[in-house]
């Protein structure tokens, strides 16, 4: 393991674009956002991924005021979605802190869900979008061309686009995404070794159209993998997309924040 090293605090803040807040209980959760608050990740959006959490991440968003949660059901989850679900996921979008609509997706992975039923969510929740003029936190792995067909069936109608989060996948898809206007989201995972896919992609990514996020508590970066993840991690990512990119970090954090703030925040 690489030799640890203190988290560093950058002269910009920065937004933490997607992590699981509701997965850290009592004291972990608030030792948590303290560390955020000390490396300096000043917003943090934690995001819905089942039925059983949407009112947990309304609850933290409405608690903290530093917390902002989106509305979604998960690829994973798509066995579970229903016309309750649905109903639910509209209403509490309407709430002031929820800035999204996410986790939403195709995993064909893992296919803890029916692929057909993992589709059918995904549209649904798109629709949702659209009609609530939101972004989206999309998940995508291993369902390239299914992403894309489903994508360039709604995008039209999109007022808003969205980011692909923890972008792993090919190259045809990310040009076809930032192509559209979309973020890519980028973790920890683009500080592994075995990562050059991901490094390949941030490279091709402009700077405008970057997030930077942690998707804690999974896919801590180096030199922190094996420990579980947490917001405070950030800065370790934006220092490495910087280099990979070969921007100045005083360049990069600005526009990084401004990308963020335009897609999630700016109507908040």
């Amino acid at each position: 393991m690489s030799k640890k090293r203190e988290i560093p605090v950058f002269a910009h803040p920065l937004i933490e674009t997607h992590c699981h807040l509701d997965y850290l209980e009592g004291d972990m959760l608030e030792a948590a956002l303290q560390a955020a608050h000390a490396a300096r990740v000043e917003r943090i959006i934690t995001i819905a991924v089942s039925p059983d959490n949407l009112d947990k991440v309304m609850a933290l968003a409405q608690q903290y005021p530093q917390v902002w949660g989106t509305q979604g059901i998960h690829p994973h989850d798509a066995n579970d979605y229903s016309d309750t679900v649905d109903a639910q996921i509209r209403v509490n979008a309407l709430h002031e802190k929820i800035l999204a609509i996410g986790e939403i997706g195709l995993d064909y992975h893992y296919d803890y869900s029916d692929r057909a039923k993992q589709r059918d969510a995904f549209e649904r929740q798109l629709q949702i979008a659209i009609d609530l003029a939101l972004p989206i936190v999309v998940h995508t792995r291993e369902s390239d061309d299914d992403m894309e067909a489903i994508l360039r069936n709604f995008v039209g109608q999109m007022p808003k686009r969205g980011v692909i989060h923890s972008f792993t996948s090919g190259q045809a898809l990310a040009e076809y995404c930032l192509g559209e206007g979309f973020c890519l989201g980028f973790n920890g995972i683009s500080t592994f070794k075995a990562a050059d896919n991901v490094r390949e992609i941030i490279a091709i990514t402009p700077v405008e159209q970057i997030l930077f996020e942690t998707d804690a508590p999974y896919l801590t970066p180096i030199p922190y993998r094996g420990h579980k993840n947490e917001p405070k991690y950030l800065p370790f990512i934006a220092e490495h997309v910087a280099l990979v990119k070969n921007v100045p970090l005083e360049t990069l954090l600005p526009q990084v924040w401004k990308n963020s703030v335009d897609l999630f925040f700016a109507g908040a």
